[in-house]
């Protein structure tokens, strides 16, 4: 019953959940992409360097068996701007590989199935106002949650965390929150943003969630957590103090104003033949409302511990800072 294997361990939500784990009590094996090594696997913890995608039914079978819980930290996130249709990407990368795992670990005798989703799943079925849960990212989250507790039922316990923006570091990897310093060095003489909010975690806290998923959570529970409810506003004026810049060159600006030009980059990506998780003119409307979730509803129920999120935010632009991206000459 203390057996357990990670999907995806060298990663940022792998590793907090290893260190969780591992502080619980609980015997972890990792399973990471070769060449994924990046030093930050404790020496208790057997790792195994393998593509699961590669490996026969037996061979998985053989990794999972006599464990109690799989962590599925793996998948691609909204981020990839695949070629059109979009939504068989995100099918191919998040529904087809979560039903083989999730059904080879049943079969395997594991009880307890925590899978990494999105709170765009959340979204996409709390507002029905506009299509979101119909776009192609939020659509494919929603089934992969479906098809998972589906090949639980009746001898796995599936749980989702349904997943906000998250901070933190791990191994030297460049935090994906990047692209805010990138935005506030570059675009002048202001940084539009959105009137919106949205959840807000620290990686701690996310393996802090896994676990108590795993020991409390119900089959088919959908955990949206939230620590901290944050706005664009507050997010670009930090990335501005950490590079120097005024925070008072951030300013918030009406959904109406930017549309127009979002509409042109979703046109510009079809021309290309590429197409996004979430149309552009949907993110806009995303990032204009209030995108956040109750914390009560979660904290206690999954053990999750309070922390100083904003912290969080300013240690991952540091990083940034202090680690420039080498770019090519010109």
């Amino acid at each position: 019953m203390t057996s357990t294997l990670v999907l995806g361990g060298t990663g940022l939500l792998g590793s907090h959940t290893i260190t969780e784990l591992l502080k619980h009590g609980y015997d972890v094996t990792a399973v990471s992409l070769p060449g994924s090594d990046n030093g930050t696997l404790p020496a208790e913890v057997e790792a195994v360097w393998e593509n699961l995608c590669d490996l026969p039914d037996e061979q998985v079978l053989d990794l999972f068996s006599g464990k109690h819980a799989v962590f599925y930290a793996i998948g691609a996130d909204e981020r990839t701007v695949p070629a059109i249709p979009a939504a068989h990407f995100f099918y191919e990368a998040n529904v087809v590989g979560t039903q083989r795992i999730a059904r080879l670990a049943r079969q395997a005798g594991v009880k307890k199935f925590v899978l990494y989703g999105s709170y765009t799943a959340e979204m996409g079925e709390r507002w029905t106002d506009f299509p979101y849960g119909r776009d192609p990212y939020p659509r494919t989250r929603l089934a992969q949650e479906e098809i998972a507790c589906l090949e639980g039922e009746g001898a796995m316990d599936v749980m989702t965390l349904r997943l906000p923006y998250i901070f933190g570091l791990v191994g030297g990897q460049r935090p994906l929150w990047q692209f805010v310093i990138d935005t506030v060095t570059h675009v002048k003489p202001i940084v539009g943003v959105l009137g919106g909010t949205t959840s807000a975690v620290t990686a701690r806290q996310v393996g802090q969630a896994a676990v108590g998923a795993m020991e409390r959570g119900e089959h088919g529970g959908k955990y949206a957590i939230n620590a901290y409810d944050l706005s664009y506003l507050e997010l670009n004026r930090l990335a501005c103090e950490a590079i120097g810049r005024d925070p008072e060159d951030v300013k918030v600006v009406p959904l109406e104003a930017v549309l127009p030009a979002y509409a042109a980059r979703d046109e510009e990506c079809r021309a290309k033949g590429v197409e996004h998780g979430v149309p552009v003119v949907h993110t806009a409307e995303f990032q204009n409302r209030h995108a956040v979730n109750d914390p009560a509803q979660t904290m206690d129920l999954l053990g999750i511990e309070q922390e100083d999120v904003v912290a969080a935010i300013v240690e991952s632009f540091r990083w940034c800072v202090d680690h420039p991206v080498e770019r090519p000459a010109a």
